[in-house]
């Protein structure tokens, strides 16, 4: 009987051990109180620290009289992951592109409370684009002709355009290669992992459209001059928030209230340079405007459709 004991104690044992971290309910997945929890969705965990942790040394302290003593960061490999973290109340605030921020906000997990400005924009859009030799001429001139997007992850090289195609009533078709066809009638896309590939692939001819944001279109990094001179603009999509900070459901409104007042005025306090430009360039923080809201209303729309009808 001993033996049997000591081997079910054995087996619950290494159970426990091989469950992991991230999906094991455990007391510190909750919402520990006075402590401020700034969330990522993360490849790069060590860069990602090194972006995060100056915001939250600037914030904590300027947090006491809301209750927040400390502050710890938490990385999520995924969406997926991040809005679970998110429901339960083990991420309190967190950076997100407009794609992402719709989801979650559709999800009920989180809420947008400012927006971020980077590289000198607030709000961006999608540009599309064919080589000035093209016969295409508008966005539905499209059919039958192949779209080169950035990655499935981006907002203004995927699933803003994409969204937009389905709107006005385009089929969207996957494409092994660039070399592959559309069934007529249909855009076949394909992703080109980078903004300059997508460039490339438009100015050598491998596809017929490409799409990047407003900021990447005159960026001579990812669109070199001479494919500028080369290429024209034939549609564009509708201004989202260039980046969104979210809240999680159920943050104590006192703490929610407190972060948005220190973000909307740490452009003007010269202790918070520092962590502002390490946080992924940022600026400065701005007000959610109605307009913000549904524009990400409508984008979490279209995402949620891109998903069901394309991917």
């Amino acid at each position: 009987m001993h033996r049997v004991s000591w081997l079910l104690a054995c087996v619950f044992a290494l159970w426990f051990a091989l469950v992991p971290a991230t999906h094991a309910q455990v007391p510190g997945d909750e919402a520990e109180e006075g402590v401020l929890v700034l969330g990522r969705i993360s490849d790069d965990p060590k860069a990602h620290y090194e972006q995060l942790k100056p915001l939250l040394d600037y914030l904590v302290p300027r947090m006491a009289d809301v209750g927040i003593r400390r502050g710890r960061i938490l990385m999520a490999h995924d969406l997926q992951q991040m809005a679970s973290y998110l429901r339960r109340g083990s991420v309190d605030v967190i950076s997100e592109t407009a794609g992402n921020s719709s989801v979650l906000e559709g999800r009920g997990v989180a809420h947008a409370f400012v927006i971020a400005e980077r590289e000198g924009d607030v709000r961006y859009h999608s540009l599309f684009f064919v080589r000035n030799d093209s016969p295409i001429q508008t966005l539905q001139d499209l059919r039958g002709h192949t779209v080169a997007f950035q990655s499935p992850n981006s907002t203004s090289a995927y699933y803003l355009p994409a969204a937009q195609l389905l709107g006005m009533g385009a089929a969207l078709e996957p494409l092994l290669s660039p070399m592959d066809k559309p069934v007529p009638g249909r855009i076949g896309y394909l992703f080109a992992r980078t903004e300059l590939n997508v460039a490339t692939w438009v100015h050598k001819g491998l596809v017929d459209a490409g799409v990047l944001s407003n900021q990447d279109w005159v960026d001579p990094r990812r669109v070199p001059p001479a494919f500028v001179r080369d290429m024209r603009i034939i549609g564009r999509s509708e201004d989202v928030p260039r980046a969104v900070m979210l809240a999680r459901a159920g943050l104590d409104p006192r703490v929610e209230a407190r972060l948005r007042e220190l973000l909307l005025a740490a452009a003007d306090d010269p202790a918070a340079a520092d962590a502002l430009r390490k946080f992924m360039g940022t600026s400065r923080f701005v007000a959610i405007e109605p307009r913000d809201r549904a524009a990400l209303s409508r984008l979490g729309q279209g995402v949620q459709r891109v998903r069901r009808e394309v991917e």
